[in-house]
């Protein structure tokens, strides 16, 4: 997926309020970016670190949208927590993700269970896949992406939802985006959010599959990468 328009290099001053950070441009101009992540960014908003950003459309409260920060040895992260579902949608359509190839018709924001939307209900000959899509980009020690990064009780909600579609015969599948390109492989970080754990350990148990895509990462684009292994929760 390509951004719009081209990004822009700045300093991070500061994060706060979950939606707003404020930066430095290199011309030394202050001033309000959108953080589009309502997660606690850990490792990622680290005063001083170079940001990318992204000049607000018309009609924007905020001049600036955060996109991208630049992590050590090369590397580089996505800090956009709506991006993942665009990334896979287009490769989704593009028939390029194997585990998921086969469906012709992909849908987003379809109303399933009692009250959630699932973010791709894949439809063809051998039937339906419901696809939850999350966004990963923890990492603290060696080359494991971790999720989540704080408590979700959201993300538990929509694993339960997962295993009760596979308990009905259905297929289910949590994909997880990794946002950085420093990690080759995937686990839940329990110690942050034991409840999604164990929310995590009871689907695997009803069926559900657990998928793990890394991206490629530039201020040009975001694009999927390979699949990368998942730890068993």
């Amino acid at each position: 997926m390509r951004f719009q328009t081209p990004l822009v290099p700045a300093r991070l001053i500061r994060r706060y309020k979950r939606f707003l950070a404020d930066m430095v441009l290199e011309d030394g101009t202050e001033t309000t970016a959108h953080c589009p992540n309502p997660g606690s960014m850990m490792g990622l908003n680290t005063p001083g670190a170079r940001c990318w950003l992204e000049p607000a459309g018309p009609g924007r409260k905020l001049p600036w949208g955060w996109r991208l920060v630049e992590l050590g040895g090369g590397h580089m992260a996505g800090i956009d927590a709506t991006l993942p579902n665009r990334v896979v949608a287009e490769a989704l359509r593009e028939g390029r993700i194997a585990a998921l190839a086969g469906y012709p018709e992909v849908r987003a924001e379809v109303r399933y269970g009692t009250r959630s939307r699932v973010d791709f209900l894949l439809s063809g000959p051998q039937g339906h896949a419901y696809v939850e899509v999350k966004n990963v980009h923890l990492r603290r020690e060696g080359d494991w992406a971790e999720f989540p990064d704080c408590v979700t009780d959201r993300g538990a909600r929509h694993l339960a939802e997962l295993a009760a579609v596979a308990g009905a015969g259905a297929r289910a599948v949590l994909l997880y985006l990794v946002q950085r390109t420093d990690c080759a492989r995937l686990r839940l970080a329990a110690d942050l959010d034991p409840a999604y754990a164990r929310a995590a350990a009871a689907a695997r148990a009803a069926g559900v599959e657990f998928l793990a895509h890394g991206t490629r990462i530039s201020p040009h684009e975001v694009e999927l990468g390979a699949q990368m292994p998942v730890e068993a929760p």
